[in-house]
């Protein structure tokens, strides 16, 4: 298939991928007059006296907000807030399809993290939860951080906690399948922006004890300027290893990759460890093509991408998360409820070395998410 010629071309012939459609009918004045004027007064007037009816009887409830600045889009990097528009119409059309949950698209114009916190605060009388998107880091972790202490609806960067929850997701299956156990096995994490800390923080708080973070320049330091990092550093093998690449991943059982393309090499898969478990997430093109690592002794390889085994992606998470962030009628996404996302994905298949997690297209996976989400929210009083 030519994916780059196929998708200009759908995207041109349907210009944005997601509609406003009315929930509705108006087909005779008297439906008019309900709908609208004079009607329309009666739930403004009950909505003034105590705002939480906005749920009772606005859409409020059922639409996400899912907000980028373009600052950190896919693999492409920072190309603005307009190139941004195609990513976050595919997501609000991922959460209409799989968990009928309202999404729209917001990107803005923004240059410090202050804008961004603005911006979507101005929003909550509208929207029932956020997805804050490709916004890079550490801008993305201060946004995230002001916008869940100062509002009262969910908010969630799914770059960071969606990308954890299917990672962990799929390599403890990945992991089952190899007959390792996750506090004994070497992993090599490539990336230390959003996506990647987050992985690594969250296989952390799994038991994983062996962990080795790299970034563009190497293998952490603890002594790195950035705050996240250090921090990171001082948790994991990075506190007393170094080196590059090549190095965190000689004799590793894992390498999760979320960084750019083509920087791992078949050597590289090679110096690791019998069984060696490859995820090359890097999106639109992975750190190294599934055929080239298994060529090099890979035993279990995925991608972020859906012409390959093993996909795995964000879509897999969200549209659960969030129908089950809005049933529950919650203010914040606990770990609770993201743990309980992750052991959806992770049951919801018998692993086996093409399958370690569920297709995307099985709609019944949002849908048991969701109830796992919920019940999780209810029994921690979230």
């Amino acid at each position: 298939m030519d994916n780059e010629g196929e998708s200009l071309e759908l995207h041109a012939e349907n210009p944005g991928k997601i509609s406003v459609e009315p929930s509705v009918d108006i087909d005779d004045s008297d439906d008019l007059e309900l709908v609208y004027t004079p009607g329309v007064a009666e739930p403004c007037r009950e909505i003034s006296e105590d705002k939480s009816r906005a749920y009772d009887y606005t859409s409020k409830g059922n639409m996400v907000a899912v907000v980028s600045d373009g600052s950190a889009v896919l693999g492409l990097g920072d190309i603005g807030p307009e190139a941004a528009m195609p990513v976050m119409e595919g997501k609000s059309n991922l959460m209409k399809k799989f968990g009928n949950v309202d999404g729209f698209p917001i990107c803005l114009e923004s240059e410090t993290a202050g804008d961004i916190v603005e911006h979507v605060q101005s929003l909550e009388p509208t929207f029932g939860a956020v997805n804050l998107e490709d916004i890079k880091a550490p801008r993305c972790f201060r946004v995230e951080r002001t916008l869940k202490n100062s509002m009262d609806i969910p908010v969630f960067h799914d770059d960071q906690h969606g990308t954890a929850i299917v990672v962990s997701a799929a390599l403890q299956n990945a992991l089952d399948v190899a007959d390792k156990q996750l506090q004994d096995v070497r992993i090599a994490i490539s990336g230390a922006g959003a996506s990647g800390i987050a992985v690594a923080e969250f296989l952390l708080e799994l038991g994983a004890e062996n962990i080795v973070p790299v970034d563009s320049s190497g293998i952490l330091r603890v002594d790195d300027s950035n705050k996240f990092k250090s921090d990171l550093a001082e948790k994991t093998l990075a506190s007393h290893e170094s080196g590059g690449l090549d190095d965190a991943m000689e004799d590793a059982d894992v390498f999760i990759g979320l960084s750019a393309p083509g920087i791992v090499s078949e050597e590289m898969v090679r110096s690791m460890s019998d069984d060696a478990i490859v995820f090359a997430l890097a999106n639109p093109e992975p750190e190294i093509l599934p055929d080239k690592a298994k060529d090099a002794g890979a035993y279990i390889t995925a991608t972020g991408r859906s012409d390959f085994d093993n996909q795995v992606n964000n879509s897999l998470a969200f549209p659960g998360i969030f129908r089950g962030a809005l049933d529950a009628d919650v203010s914040r996404i606990s770990e609770e409820m993201k743990a309980a996302a992750s052991e959806a994905i992770r049951d919801f298949v018998e692993p086996e070395r093409d399958r370690i997690v569920p297709e995307t297209l099985d709609q019944s996976l949002a849908l048991e998410i969701a109830d796992r989400v919920r019940e999780a929210a209810e029994e921690s009083n979230t």
